[in-house]
């Protein structure tokens, strides 16, 4: 049997860098340790760090239980209202949030009541709902043809588009090429898809293209995964999500 590894595969410097932050701090022997959210989306590594004393904060109001420690920023991002909130509970901050994201959030921050913001991504991952804690602007969330083609603004300000770092970047431009047929005003457009993530699902569609099976080996509820799991899907029929080797029933491969 031949295995072709991606040369793209493994996890990406955002990632990498949240996660060698967290061991920073259980390192340099700081407690009680806490993430805002899962540090990334990937249990197996959440799993390693709870065994180390990590805790994770799943909620504003759990936030406001505690009294002492460090808490950190997950890669995704955060609003910026739990930056404050942290702060006011007299808590150690540690921002581990990808500096792409971080650039978005930077991004949507200069735009102001009068203007309007579009995020092209999925309502509701931690990503997308850390932007729009950055936006005074009001704020649409788009994620389909369907959404895209059906929206019409509510502000007459500048309209600013922007992506979640890990969003199919084909479906982008799509989304985008409809929008503007709908809104002829749109004036910034912020191609803000990970170029790491544009590599990652170009090679895996090329790779998917030409093997009898594909496996993609990621986290359950991380959107990177799914979304090249979908794009692998389309080129290989038999490509299979895993998240460990136990996930793998090598009888089913080809």
């Amino acid at each position: 049997m031949e295995v072709i590894v991606a040369k793209t595969a493994g996890f990406c410097f955002g990632v990498k860098r949240a996660v060698e932050q967290v061991y920073r701090q259980i390192e340099e022997g700081k407690k009680p340790i806490y993430t805002y959210g899962p540090i990334i989306h990937n249990e197996e590594v959440v799993r390693s760090l709870e065994e180390k004393g990590v805790r994770i904060v799943e909620s504003e109001d759990d936030l406001e239980k505690l009294c002492e420690g460090t808490v950190i920023i997950r890669s995704h991002g955060v609003p910026r209202r739990i930056y404050e909130r942290i702060r006011a509970r007299g808590l150690s901050l540690v921002d581990a949030t990808c500096p792409f994201v971080k650039k978005i959030h930077r991004i949507v921050e200069q735009y102001g009541s009068a203007d309007e913001v579009i995020i092209i991504g999925n309502e509701g991952h931690p990503e997308v709902e850390g932007i729009k804690g950055w936006c005074s602007a009001p704020v649409t969330v788009i994620g389909s043809e369907e959404e895209a083609a059906r929206f019409r603004g509510r502000g007459t300000g500048r309209l600013c588009i922007v992506s979640q770092t890990t969003f199919n970047y084909k479906n982008f431009n799509k989304l985008v090429e409809i929008i503007e047929k709908v809104r002829y005003d749109v004036r910034d457009i912020f191609r803000t898809v990970c170029s790491a993530t544009e590599e990652r699902q170009s090679e895996a569609r090329e790779i998917a293209k030409k093997v009898d099976s594909m496996i993609v080996i990621g986290g359950s509820h991380s959107s990177n995964t799914r979304k090249l799991y979908e794009i692998c899907k389309k080129e290989c029929v038999n490509t299979y999500h895993i998240q460990t080797i136990r996930d793998l029933d090598i009888q089913r491969l080809p």
